[in-house]
């Protein structure tokens, strides 16, 4: 089926107790993030949460979030703000309230007494100990432990007194025969024979749910139409589908997108360097260029496009993109990518996103900064260039706020290697440029070029040791921006420092 047509019908199927086949069609796709709150928003979730939004976006759907709190030992309140923070940062707004599902508890639990009331799961009176004590001995033996429904079964009689003393138990449900299976977006049709699946908890003894039955009983609530995430869910999927089929709910799609590996070929980890999104932020790289990096990571445009700002992301988005096999990380690119928007970005935009870098590398006061914005946006359009993040431009920036600069050894040894012959060149220049009338680009090239005519020399010869001069470097943007920008009285500062500096 096309994608479109996909998108906007959003058909679920669903098989009720009775075996009755019923359809339900969303008018709008609804789609989720679920992060868990117990770290930061590693760069994972933030392509499954981006995947998902481009859909919506592109659709004219709903995107939620969903906070998966449950886990209240390692849920905690910083690991919330973070995860809601590097979505901000990236622009992947949500639709509609925050969903908390600490919150549902008792609809969780309702839900499991439905699945208890009409015969789709059962009370288990195990006590753990023995659960673990099975396990441990099929261990022992190499099997795999299941558990066998035969343990919980009870006559009437013996159930009313373990009701009436109130002993503790855990809700199975009551996996069929047959085999479960769905027609995934990414990786097609997928089926699980049932014999392989447990009589699986869906409510713990203590009364708090299991996540499989969290999350199908909020799907539903939020009428979530389909569910984009890694594929390491897959194994979830047909236990996921067989709550769905016992609450007579219709079902979503399902999309499993491919894991992210490091270059290594390994899961991503912190042992690949940042997977943090919020450590890229402070990398200084672009939340489009970030955006642009993920959606190519388990995605393609269907072309050889690389370089895309959202709107076309939005434009050219389709799950039929989606690939099957593992992406991986690539920090190189990704900075490459950083670089690529770094030019396409307007500079009204990236003016603001840049200055308070500026700001805390102590190179200037935002308030002067703003005193002076025609200037520090003809700058950062003279840096951008030469840079792949924030920091490249922070670094460049340094000789244009700086009084004075340090020079690089091997700049000093490559282009000041005769200290006589570069001593009089620069002072040459100096008395040439403070000549000058206005600081002029035209003016200052003509100037120069004049000079070196009359000493014989090529304009290199005279340009390579005046960048050193300014910039104490051999590599910086044209000679004559770099002179208009770090000023006439800063520039003849310079030169005079630097012919001292070589008479030493």
């Amino acid at each position: 089926m096309h994608s479109c047509r996909r998108a906007f019908l959003s058909i679920g199927f669903a098989t009720s107790r009775s075996g009755v086949l019923m359809t339900s069609a969303a008018v709008r796709p609804r789609v989720r993030f679920a992060p868990s709150p117990t770290g930061s928003l590693h760069v994972g979730g933030a392509r499954t949460a981006l995947f998902n939004w481009l859909y919506a976006r592109k659709y004219d759907g709903v995107f939620l979030l969903r906070v998966e709190d449950t886990d209240r030992a390692r849920s905690t309140d910083e690991s919330t703000r973070a995860i809601f923070d590097g979505l901000t940062w990236l622009g992947l707004t949500w639709d509609e309230d925050v969903v908390y599902q600490g919150a549902n508890s008792a609809r969780h639990y309702a839900d499991a007494h439905r699945l208890l009331e009409n015969g789709s799961a059962y009370r288990d009176f195990t006590p753990p100990s023995e659960i673990d004590r099975l396990r441990a001995e099929a261990e022992a033996r190499g099997d795999a432990f299941k558990f066998d429904r035969s343990m919980a079964e009870l006559s009437e009689r013996d159930l009313a007194d373990k009701l009436a003393s109130s002993a503790p138990y855990a809700i199975r449900f009551r996996v069929p025969d047959g085999v479960t299976e769905w027609n995934d977006l990414v990786h097609e049709r997928i089926a699980f024979p049932n014999k392989d699946i447990e009589d699986f908890i869906i409510l713990r003894s203590d009364g708090t749910p299991v996540y499989n039955l969290a999350v199908v009983s909020d799907d539903i609530d939020m009428r979530i139409t389909m569910v984009m995430r890694g594929d390491d869910h897959i194994s979830n999927t047909p236990k996921q589908i067989l709550l769905y089929q016992a609450l007579g709910a219709p079902l979503p799609q399902f999309a499993h997108v491919p894991m992210i590996l490091g270059a290594d070929g390994k899961k991503l980890s912190k042992r690949h360097g940042a997977t943090a999104v919020g450590d890229y932020q402070y990398l200084g790289l672009l939340p489009g260029a970030m955006l642009n990096f993920l959606a190519l990571l388990g995605w393609s445009p269907g072309s050889d496009l690389e370089v895309m700002q959202l709107p076309e992301l939005i434009e050219r988005f389709d799950t039929d993109g989606l690939h099957k096999k593992a992406a991986v990380f690539d920090t190189k690119k990704l900075e490459w990518m950083n670089g690529q928007h770094l030019a396409l970005v307007p500079l009204e935009e990236l003016a603001p996103v840049v200055a308070p870098a500026l700001v805390r590398a102590g190179y200037i006061r935002a308030d002067e900064l703003n005193a002076r914005h025609t200037w520090y946006v003809g700058l950062l359009d003279l840096l951008r260039v030469r840079s792949r993040t924030i920091d490249d431009i922070v670094r460049q920036a340094a000789p244009y706020f700086h009084e004075t600069v340090e020079y690089d050894p091997e700049a000093v040894s490559k282009q000041w290697r005769d200290a006589e012959s570069a001593s009089k060149i620069l002072a040459a220049t100096r008395a040439r440029l403070g000549a000058l009338d206005s600081w002029e680009l035209a003016g200052m090239e003509e100037s120069l070029r004049a000079l070196a005519d009359e000493l014989g020399i090529s304009g290199g010869k005279i340009f390579q040791p005046l960048r050193v001069a300014l910039v104490g470097l051999t590599v910086s943007p044209g000679i004559f921006e770099v002179l208009q920008y770090i000023g006439r009285e800063r520039s003849l500062r310079r030169l005079d420092a630097a012919v001292a500096y070589l008479a030493t």
